[in-house]
């Protein structure tokens, strides 16, 4: 009988580095990353890692030099071209601050190129730390295996967001109230996945999205979703039927 592989599958740690990455670069890295490889990883002068700077693809570089707060990786070759992503934007209501992390998180491993805080009249989140939803997309984009990083811009107000969108990216309004079935709503191309609050939109805000140009109301399903599953429902559903889920 042949060897039943161990589990889970060995593979190279993965690290992202804001230093642009190409043949022969040397990255210095700081106590953080230098604490997670040697302390954490157990990783040695010698040892190999992938490296990713979100823009030029995935790297194999080796540990030249190790110290307590200080290392330095010397690149040898490039393992992976930038991937190509589906160009699909997720617009969401931040919802309390561990769901909130939760959904950027898997929103990064699904393939988000772009991630979209929104401020609704029912929005629960008084505030949005982007520099902890840009750590926690980094985090999941090193374990997930994605070269590029989705965007997190600032959080901006609905209307503002229905103001300044290209009116040629289909706006894909996820509505309590009814709509398209996601199975057969999207088209393939950009798009713009809207997902709301606790408690839904208000009716003015429904009434405003539903106006929207090129806005399509979509259902998903017959069961009451939390926010932050509705989000990650469309995305999946946009996923599957248009993105990169296909054969």
């Amino acid at each position: 009988m042949p060897a039943t592989p161990a589990w889970p599958p060995k593979s190279l740690p993965r690290l992202f580095v804001r230093t642009a990455i190409g043949d022969g670069a040397i990255v210095e890295l700081d106590a953080a990353p230098t604490n997670y490889l040697g302390n954490v990883m157990r990783l040695g002068v010698g040892a190999e890692l992938l490296l990713f700077d979100g823009a030029s693809g995935e790297w194999l570089a080796r540990i030249a030099d190790a110290g307590k707060k200080r290392m330095t990786l010397a690149v040898e070759r490039r393992t992976r071209e930038p991937e190509t992503i589906p160009d699909v934007w997720l617009a969401f209501a931040p919802v309390k601050r561990v769901q909130t992390d939760w959904l950027v998180e898997k929103a990064t491993e699904l393939g988000a190129a772009r991630l979209l805080p929104v401020m609704t009249q029912r929005t629960v989140a008084e505030r949005v730390k982007l520099e902890r939803l840009e750590a926690i997309a980094i985090e999941a984009a090193e374990q997930c295996g994605r070269t590029l990083l989705p965007e997190i811009p600032e959080p901006v107000m609905l209307k503002q967001l229905l103001a300044d969108r290209d009116p040629a990216r289909p706006l894909y309004f996820a509505d309590e109230r009814g709509g398209e079935a996601a199975a057969g709503a999207f088209v393939p191309g950009a798009a713009l996945i809207l997902t709301g609050p606790e408690g839904g939109f208000t009716d003015e805000e429904r009434a405003l999205v539903r106006a929207a140009p090129n806005a399509v109301p979509i259902s998903l399903g017959p069961r009451i979703l939390r926010a932050e599953t509705a989000a990650l429902a469309a995305l999946a559903a946009f996923m599957a039927t248009v993105g990169d889920w296909r054969p």
